[in-house]
């Protein structure tokens, strides 16, 4: 009995001691995972110029790419460690969810349905964009309404197929859809002239009008269909990460509202009497500590990555590959009529 009683003990011991370690694993949060990699696991798509897209050199670049970099440089104060993950977009949600991601930034749609049902918490949006169509130029179309009937490339899964079909039942406009689960098999079909029209975000639509064998011969509709938030997101109920990554991204909007930039950010430590200033550079105050980061995280953001100005103008704006306007967008900062507004860093 003594024996028996002994291995019992022994036995739930060991099952005590397996469980306490799962959980301590389970309840391991992001950050601290992160920071034990050694690098920040940022999930994108295959190609999207100007969000995120190979260059020449085999490096990835576009503001979605530079949202992650940001990221990394407040945890490690180096931009380059990120390891880049491209999925398709059907697994874009479960590899988060499973845990290989820590940031999803891929030009995502945040819709209620994405937020309550795939086990994501959306944090901001560092791109307002609207839904649109491109056709070739010699169908003579100028507006959507003249599209009835015709056949619309699509890609499966994504909020632009939704807003497609109410935009067709509202309209009566019948338009047959020919859907895809690659970005680029759709965007070939439609240059190979397999569908009348190819819908997605404007700012997709400029990108993929640049990738053209002929740019010239595509022409974008004038017509909005939709409001498309872009934002990044991470996995659910993990608040310490959530607040890094929106934090990092506040850090952007806020430093291109001080005027802070990744030329001038060495002097503005420096020398900067701005109470505000100094804060967000980590010179006084302990805003680092509720984060989990080092005092200067901020800085690191915007020396290493650039306020969101800067990013902006390299990636998408009007001396880029899709050569964006800012002015008068929504994507402009509140004090000059558009949506970007950093939160206060008190």
């Amino acid at each position: 009995m003594n024996k028996f009683a002994s291995a019992l003990a022994v036995s739930a011991a060991m099952i005590f001691v397996q469980t306490s370690a799962s959980q301590a694993e389970e309840g391991t949060s992001t950050l601290q995972t992160v920071k034990d990699r050694g690098n920040v696991s940022c999930v994108i798509g295959n190609s999207f110029p100007g969000f995120y897209s190979l260059n020449k050199e085999g490096e990835w670049q576009g503001m979605d790419i530079d949202m992650c970099r940001g990221v990394a440089a407040a945890v490690f104060g180096d931009a380059g460690k990120v390891n880049f993950l491209p999925v398709q977009w059907a697994q874009s949600f479960t590899t988060i969810k499973s845990g290989k991601g820590d940031i999803l930034s891929k030009g995502m749609t945040w819709t209620l349905s994405r937020d309550v049902s795939q086990g994501l918490d959306f944090l901001d949006t560092y791109f307002y964009d609207g839904q649109g169509f491109m056709v070739r130029k010699d169908l003579g179309v100028t507006s959507v309404k003249e599209l009835k009937g015709a056949t619309v490339c699509v890609l499966t899964g994504t909020s632009s197929e939704l807003n497609l079909a109410d935009y067709s039942r509202t309209h009566g406009l019948d338009l047959k859809t020919v859907v895809f689960d690659d970005s680029a098999v759709r965007n070939t079909a439609f240059f190979n002239d397999n569908c009348d029209a190819l819908t997605n975000d404007k700012s997709g639509l400029a990108a993929q009008r640049s990738a053209a064998p002929n740019p010239a011969d595509y022409v974008v509709l004038p017509e909005t269909i939709s409001k498309e938030a872009l934002s990044f997101a991470v996995k659910q109920n993990d608040s310490e990460w959530a607040n890094v990554v929106k934090w990092t991204f506040q850090a952007m909007v806020a430093a291109e509202e001080y005027g802070i930039t990744s030329e001038n950010v060495d002097d503005m430590r420096a020398n900067s009497e701005s109470p505000i200033i100094r804060r967000i550079l980590g010179v006084e105050g302990d805003l680092h500590v509720g984060l989990g980061l080092p005092q200067d995280w901020a800085y690191q953001v915007i020396k290493n990555v650039g306020n969101y100005g800067e990013i902006y103008e390299r990636n998408v704006g009007p001396d880029s590959i899709l050569g964006l306007d800012r002015e008068g967008t929504l994507n402009a900062l509140w004090q000059d009529g558009g949506l970007m507004y950093a939160k206060s860093f008190r």
